[in-house]
């Protein structure tokens, strides 16, 4: 987990706080004068909740599922990425966990189902008291959607995940991570936060940032063999159905070092020495990767006789 540098702010007037405003269980109120374009701004990070249903090592992350009643997904944790409880105390995942994850709406997402995401913020739901809040808030310290403001005081704790020191000036038009207890009772709610983590790795609006670079690799010449391979199939056997390029699963799968098991109506596929399965199943558009669902864009299908098609672009998945 990400060290943290914590650092105290200097002391800061709480009478910004509503004079005689009653302090309640963090609440968030809605706005009937909310402007119309005020209700349709999009969000700075896209919210997702559920239950762990399933952990998996990979090499440079973790990956986790959850189930939330008809919305699964899932969603990757590396050594950057911040995973708290809703009090602001650092934690480990497992799996049965309530968590919410929190994740810049400008990164770019592929296009499956269930959605996967790689959240800056995990936040396990316990049954301590604390709620948290994620997003962009104004010089003024208020939240994009106007149901929060801040007043920072002397007990507020500030960090950044890039580990530089932050100052009470540092907040605005950021991104930020906001554990808080307790609210006022007016609109906007205002809190006086116990802790700030300054999203300084996300992008801001306006702010350019270069693209990480692939990394330099030298050439496995027996994978090139082998994806040499698989072009020669797909380019001797293939069907096209509905503008899409079909190829034949067990040829390709085997070719790649996977065994198919035939479960009569589909199949099971696996590596030894890996994780990962597929499940195929003819004539349905989703398929089984472990305990995750993902779509095909056209359904396998017995296009010759004792030979199950799939889109070409499940190539890739087995090549991953």
């Amino acid at each position: 987990m990400l060290d943290l540098k914590k650092n105290k702010v200097m002391p800061f007037a709480m009478s910004a706080l509503l004079v005689g405003s009653a302090l309640t269980p963090a609440i968030v109120f809605a706005q009937d004068d909310v402007k119309e374009e005020e209700k349709e701004m999009t969000p700075s990070f896209i919210k997702a909740e559920g239950i762990i249903d399933s952990v998996e090592k990979r090499e440079n992350a973790t990956f986790y599922t959850i189930k939330n009643e008809d919305k699964p997904a899932g969603f990757y944790v590396t050594d950057k990425t911040l995973v708290f409880d809703n009090s602001g105390k650092e934690i480990a995942l497992v799996k049965g966990d309530k968590v919410t994850i929190y994740t810049d709406a400008n990164k770019p997402m592929l296009a499956i189902y269930p959605p996967q995401y790689s959240p800056e913020v995990v936040i396990v739901e316990k049954d301590e008291t604390g709620s948290v809040a994620v997003g962009k808030f104004d010089e003024t310290l208020l939240s994009e959607e106007h149901s929060l403001k801040l007043n920072v005081g002397e007990k507020t704790e500030l960090s950044s995940l890039s580990g530089k020191e932050v100052k009470i000036d540092d907040l605005a038009g950021k991104n930020l991570l906001v554990f808080y207890s307790i609210t006022t009772m007016s609109i906007p709610a205002q809190t006086p936060p116990e802790k700030i983590v300054v999203l300084d790795d996300v992008k801001d609006e306006g702010e350019s940032k270069p693209e990480p670079q692939e990394p330099e690799t030298t050439p496995d010449p027996e994978a090139s063999e082998m994806e040499a391979a698989v072009e020669a199939i797909i380019a001797a056997d293939h069907k096209m159905v509905k503008d899409v390029k079909m190829v034949p699963l067990r040829a390709i799968a085997e070719e790649l070092g996977f065994t198919v098991k035939s479960t009569g109506n589909g199949a099971i596929i696996t590596k030894e020495g890996e994780a990962r399965s597929f499940t195929i199943t003819r004539g349905e558009k989703n398929y089984g990767y472990n305990k995750a669902l993902r779509q095909f864009e056209e359904a396998p299908a017995l296009l010759e006789k004792w030979k199950t098609y799939v889109p070409v672009s499940f190539v890739e998945d087995l090549m991953e």
